[in-house]
């Protein structure tokens, strides 16, 4: 079913706090054993519980007492069995016998096996915690075997539990502590090849930990390119001492992707679907990753692999995922924020050092009405601010053609001269006209043939000017074209819009230019009445105005032609950041903008613009995508002039992210979308 998650190489893990009883395994067991069916009714693959929640985490002595131990290993047996019922992997803690000591330990089961058993390699010993009284450490144990009662299972740190039948989901294991050291067990393991790993933890709760926990366990999610799923200990531990808050939270290579209620009075199991597609992805494309394994690990142990058949449902379970609409946008406001701060400031220090470098003063930029040469201008307007120029040597040029709108032309021309920049009209109409009438082109004769040669007569007829402008100023063009056209090939090659001396927003989506002028009106980077005519520029429809609209038709739309900029974009970033095959990437679309109402919009986005797309939309312009970026389009990104990478997401400079052939072929990614995705 095409709305499965597992179909998609996402898996459903769950942190989960259950009521602790103390000193009490069966009824510890007892609360496993309801999460793990809920789990399951959910279809969890892989559900992690506290640090020793078969037993109470602050038993201090009593975990010394015989009775106490032989009843944990007999819940644990107990509960082994009950699994056969349930599909998750159940990553339990418990302190057991092994030799002559006793550790602190998860026990990893799956339906009616205990897969393995892994020790907590450091014990902390300082300020409240005196676990070495009670406990051996694991660290240095490995190739060994626990048994308990009848049963027999691997025991060690040296052990990884790969799905056979689920491609990326490798669990790791480590306790609490562990997280907290300089070289965490985690760090090895996922050098050995874990994808997900699960810390079960007490840690009982002060001021501050739980930020000192969210950093840890989001920075080795993000150093080992893996997920991260944390439960710390919660409800009904003892308090004789100390206090506990239940903490839970799931990250996926440094971001959060969920995270439970703190201090909850009742059990509770905060479920994520994880991207093992985007942590393989992430770890083939890091070269350095694997690098370092062989740097760290040549004379380690060799892990022991023990292998679990997960048989995901093939349902629809929902997606416990939220999906930014905007790729390259997010919702968070304050994040968005530092975002188009960045963004923004990184487009003029790139042009103020060009400028500086090569010793001119002037550019010139043609300014259309529209949002990109208009974000061009106040990068250009900021740049010179902060060099000491004056805006004068700022020589912006509209060049209305026969479609130009009163209204564009009216937002340039008062946007130019609120900038004090050196401002002109240069009409290219007579020029394009005696072109094309050279040309014998049927427009010439005074036939309303508007054909891509109508259309890139004027636009080549811009840049030529522009260059030429340059040429006569001494100064140099200063590009406008964006990033999402160059991805879709939206440029006229050569002498048009993708060429010029330095393009400043050749690493800008165009679903981010927006937010960017929003956030230059919002900061005041400039006067109100340089605000108000960015407002109005926001207000206008994208479109190129080279056809001029007939009697009774609408403007020429770029978005008509080429697809709604929201999911062009969506499809360039996973396919620029991540290399996700076509079909997951209309999966996530589709979770992303099927409902208008799940899940944020960015600050400032209208209310108007918030609309939906259905699957047959999403894939008939995915099919738009992959045909424009990887059929025909590189050509003119091989030959990109020179711009600063701004957006995390990618840029497409082939001396940057993105190298390709110029002769390209889109067949394999169409073939996969047609076979993979379906029609209704």
């Amino acid at each position: 079913m095409f709305r499965s998650l597992y179909r998609h190489g996402f898996a459903r893990v769950a942190a989960c706090v259950g009521r602790s009883h103390i000193a009490d395994p069966d009824a510890n067991a007892a609360e496993i054993r309801r999460l793990a069916e809920a789990c399951d009714a959910d279809g969890v693959a892989v559900a992690v519980f506290p640090e020793l929640c078969l037993s109470g985490y602050a038993l201090e002595d009593l975990l010394l007492q015989e009775t106490l131990l032989s009843q944990v290993e007999a819940a644990l047996l107990a509960l082994v069995e009950a699994s056969r019922a349930v599909m998750p992997v159940l990553v339990v803690g418990a302190p057991l016998r092994h030799r002559n000591r006793i550790y602190n330990t998860a026990a990893v089961i799956h339906r009616g096996t205990l897969l393995g058993v892994v020790p907590k390699s450091y014990l902390p010993n300082y300020r409240e915690f005196y676990e070495k009284r009670h406990f051996a450490p694991g660290a240095g144990v490995t190739g060994e075997t626990i048994r308990i009662g009848e049963t027999e299972a691997p025991f060690g740190t040296d052990l990884l539990f790969p799905a056979d039948d689920l491609p990326g989901l490798v669990l790791g294991v480590e306790i609490c502590e562990d997280m907290w050291i300089p070289v965490p067990p985690a760090a090895l393991a996922a050098l050995a090849g874990a994808t997900v790993l699960a810390n079960l933890s007490g840690s009982p709760i002060t001021i501050g930990r739980a930020e000192s926990r969210t950093l840890l366990c989001r920075s080795t999610s993000s150093r080992c390119l893996s997920a991260y799923i944390y439960a710390a200990a919660g409800p009904g531990e003892s308090t004789t001492d100390l206090a506990w808050d239940g903490q839970t939270a799931i990250f996926e290579d440094g971001e959060l992707i969920a995270q439970g209620a703190r201090f909850p009075a009742e059990p509770q199991v905060t479920l994520a679907d994880i991207d093992l597609d985007r942590l393989r992805q992430e770890r083939a494309q890091m070269g350095s990753f694997d690098d370092n394994r062989a740097a760290v690990m040549p004379g380690a142990p060799a892990y022991r692999r023990v292998p679990f058949r997960l048989a995901p449902p093939e349902t629809d379970l929902g997606f416990h995922r939220t999906v930014e609409r905007f790729p390259f946008v997010p919702a968070d406001p304050a994040r968005l924020a530092q975002d188009c701060y960045e963004g923004y400031n990184i487009q003029v220090a790139g042009l103020a050092q060009r400028l500086q470098a090569i010793g001119t003063r002037r550019v010139v930029i043609g300014i259309s009405g529209g949002l990109d040469s208009t974000h061009a201008l106040i990068v250009a307007a900021r740049a010179f601010d902060q060099l000491g120029l004056p805006r004068s040597d700022i020589l912006t040029y509209t060049m209305p053609g026969f479609a130009t709108s009163d209204e564009t032309k009216g937002n340039a021309h008062r946007l130019m001269a609120s900038l004090g920049t050196r401002a002109a009209e240069l009409d290219i109409r007579p020029a394009a006209r005696q072109m094309l009438t050279d040309m014998g082109h049927p427009f010439g004769r005074g036939e309303e043939v508007y054909d891509v040669t109508f259309e890139n007569v004027q636009a080549g007829l811009r840049t030529d000017y522009l260059f030429r402008l340059a040429n006569q100023h001494d100064a140099i063009v200063i590009g406008t074209g964006d990033l999402s056209e160059l991805a879709l090939g939206w440029c006229t090659y050569g002498v048009g819009d993708q060429m010029s001396h330095y393009a400043v927003n050749a690493g800008v989506p165009k679903t981010l230019i927006q937010h960017l002028i929003r956030w230059v009106i919002a900061s005041g980077q400039f006067s109100a009445e340089v605000g108000r005519t960015l407002e109005a520029i926001l207000d206008t429809e994208i479109s190129p105005e080279l056809v001029p609209a007939r009697e009774g038709e609408t403007i020429q739309s770029t978005e008509s032609k080429i697809g709604p900029y929201a999911l062009q974009d969506f499809n360039l970033f996973y396919t620029l950041r991540y290399g996700y095959r076509p079909s997951k990437i209309a999966f996530l679309s589709l979770m992303a903008w099927e409902d208008a109402a799940r899940g944020p919009w960015p600050p400032g986005f209208p209310d108007a613009k918030r609309g939906a797309y259905a699957l047959p939309e999403i894939r008939a312009w995915l099919a738009v995508f992959l045909r424009r970026f990887f059929g025909f389009s590189q050509f003119k990104r091989s030959a990109l002039p020179n711009g600063p990478k701004v957006a995390a997401g990618g840029a497409l400079s082939p001396r940057g992210d993105w190298r390709a052939p110029s002769d390209g072929n889109a067949r394999i990614w169409l073939d996969e979308l047609e076979r993979q995705v379906p029609k209704e």
